[in-house]
């Protein structure tokens, strides 16, 4: 498998497409937002560029569920792993997870496995009253496998120190989740200097706004009945835009506030990547400031070195 990392608007769905369309592959999709039906301009998922040159790249992991069910790691790994068992029989030689979730793509590619954890109401009440910086500061105490790059409101912060209490609990019951088998992977990372992040962070930012209408998809999801409050458990553009379209924003503080967000977001995604490297995983890094040819061959050549490395290693066995 080929897995493509790299922070948001750093142009990963572009270069996985390509590589999809140079070497026969599927994308599998590793973020944790583009699951949810109805929600495309707020989670970029972009799909008109999943098609190239006249050839449309199959995807998977996209639209699984209606906008405002709480999905989860627990329930994306399986639906991965049928994905990725199917993708196999049918013979793709290069299944492409391609994804600024970090949780989600380290997850797989390490066989870790959460379990689907029911509400824990006691815990609950004594998180409530805690800030975001302070809930984050507490779920960093269970170790580096559990998400803090999306964790942009107090429900979802609060939703993963449930989760990680009752592994830590069980872990000291002697009971361990590896359901699944770690996957071997070449791991490319698109990098970007700061400010050219930043610059393409706040571009995007303003497309979305002015001309893709995510303010408009916004009000859509909400005339259909999903609660303000579960748009805004979603985070990012999902909660500044509810919290504008309840007046509790306006226009400009709408736009500073999620810029803000959003660059924050990026930071703590490339933070989990370089983690990742401390964890144990190679990460191979692309030049995103390149032109998307360059990138692409960038990425033929990490997969080739990695293919003899991985027929040395075969014929030492």
């Amino acid at each position: 498998m080929i897995t493509l990392l790299g922070p948001t608007a750093s142009g990963k769905t572009s270069l996985a497409v390509r590589l999809a369309h140079r070497l026969g592959g599927e994308i599998l999709s590793a973020d944790s937002r583009q699951v949810y039906q109805g929600m495309n301009v707020g989670t970029g998922k972009d799909l008109s560029e999943y098609e190239y040159e006249g050839v449309q790249i199959p995807y998977h992991l996209i639209d699984l569920v209606p906008a405002g069910t709480k999905y989860n790691l627990f329930a994306w790994q399986h639906a991965f792993h049928q994905v990725y068992a199917e993708l196999l029989h049918r013979g793709v030689s290069y299944p492409i997870l391609c994804g600024g979730t970090g949780l989600y793509a380290e997850a797989v590619l390490s066989g870790y496995h959460l379990p689907d954890v029911e509400p824990n109401p006691a815990l609950r009440s004594s998180l409530q009253g805690l800030s975001l910086e302070e809930l984050r500061e507490r779920l960093s105490q269970y170790g580096p496998l559990h998400n803090r790059t999306d964790l942009d409101s107090p429900q979802r912060a609060i939703r993963a120190i449930e989760i990680a209490d009752y592994i830590h609990c069980q872990r000291e019951a002697g009971i361990e989740y590896s359901e699944y088998p770690p996957i071997d992977s070449l791991i490319l990372c698109i990098d970007l200097p700061r400010e050219e992040r930043r610059a393409r962070i706040t571009a995007r930012l303003r497309e979305r706004l002015e001309r893709e209408d995510m303010i408009g998809e916004v009000e859509r999801l909400l005339d259909s009945g999903i609660p303000a409050e579960d748009l805004i458990y979603y985070g990012l553009e999902y909660k500044f835009v509810t919290q504008h379209l309840l007046g509790q924003l306006t226009r400009q503080e709408l736009f500073t506030s999620l810029e803000t967000a959003i660059h924050q977001f990026a930071k703590r995604q490339m933070t989990w990547f370089r983690g990742m490297e401390r964890r144990g995983f190679t990460l191979h890094y692309i030049d995103g400031t390149l032109p998307r040819e360059e990138q692409l061959s960038q990425a033929l050549t990490y997969l080739k070195s990695w293919e003899e490395q991985q027929a040395q290693d075969q014929a030492t066995i």
